[in-house]
């Protein structure tokens, strides 16, 4: 059995992190977070220390280190931006680090904690769990038969949200990375881990709420679109009252997994004490590539561009 911290717990993702810990047969020994109303970590473990106070977090786990019992792995659930400390507090706690997604938003970032993984010893695992769905291994297994062929793909998703958004941490670029890093690192990352790495990359559209652009795979023709506006929903959504919309063809095909997520954090912890966990330079691909969307200049719609955009 193995003893976990975890930071973020009344975010939404923590739950599944909770969830993975329990079912895993590993025991959350203690958790933090600015939001005092943490009910939901009855369902899973009610004897859990919980603080308000990162700082008493990390006194109580230097108290467990000098009493020989000290915590294994610090699972980070927090606001994109603060990934990089908590990471560094974990691995000079003597613990290895489970990040949520995005690892880091900045490249920059990945060199330091490399360096501190060198230093300490310890490990940073980063959740890419699209990685583990049936239904992308099925592709993956698809695009290797293949062969060197080069495939042709529409990546459309539009999540909606309220006003709330843009007055959260989310809302905020410096914070969350802006829309492209918070809501579409997972599918850059599957895209990249399946077709390979980015050859070029060109932005159509970059707003607050909206993104899109071309990226040259080297076994892929990618044009992509990203939204959190609601206008920007196909009539197919709309007329089903759906607030979300997600489709991925590959050759005209659609790729169908909006089923199969509820036990992907429990595989990934699975395989993250099996010692087949995925790592910092797992996750440098599609860091790199969003930072590169984040900081490009767009070019308009010219070019192969994404046909939601004639809307």
């Amino acid at each position: 059995m193995k003893r976990f911290a975890l930071i973020g717990a009344a975010g939404y993702i923590a739950d599944r992190h909770m969830k993975a810990i329990k079912e895993t047969g590993n025991q959350l020994v203690c958790a933090s977070d600015r939001f005092d109303v943490m009910g939901r970590i009855d369902r899973y473990s009610p004897e859990t220390e919980f603080f308000l106070e990162h700082e008493n977090l990390d006194k109580y786990m230097d108290d467990l280190r000098m009493r020989g019992a000290p915590i294994d792995y610090v699972s980070i659930c927090t606001p994109n931006y603060m990934h990089p400390s908590h990471i560094r507090f974990a691995l000079r706690n003597g613990a290895d680090a489970i990040c949520e997604k995005p690892l880091v938003i900045f490249p920059e970032d990945i060199h330091i904690i490399k360096d501190i993984e060198t230093e300490t010893g310890k490990k940073v695992y980063t959740v890419l769990q699209l990685r583990y769905h049936p239904t992308i291994l099925k592709l993956k297994k698809e695009i290797e038969e293949a062969g060197n062929k080069i495939h042709d793909i529409d990546l459309s998703y539009i999540t909606t949200r309220g006003k709330w958004y843009f007055k959260s941490w989310k809302g905020d670029i410096q914070k969350s990375g802006g829309v492209a890093t918070n809501i579409g690192i997972h599918f850059f990352d599957m895209l990249t881990w399946i077709f390979g790495n980015v050859k070029e990359n060109i932005v159509h559209v970059y707003d607050h709420n909206k993104a899109a652009g071309y990226l040259q795979l080297e076994k892929a023709r990618v044009r992509w679109f990203l939204s959190l506006d609601s206008n920007d929903l196909p009539k197919a959504a709309t007329d089903k009252g759906m607030r979300t919309f997600r489709s991925i063809t590959v050759d005209n095909k659609e790729v169908e997994f909006s089923g199969g997520f509820t036990d992907l954090h429990t595989i990934t912890y699975q395989n993250i004490l099996n010692g087949n966990g995925f790592g910092i330079d797992d996750a440098r691909e599609s860091i790199e590539l969003t930072n590169f969307v984040r900081n490009s200049k767009p070019v308009g719609l010219r070019g192969e561009y994404h046909p939601f955009l004639v809307k």
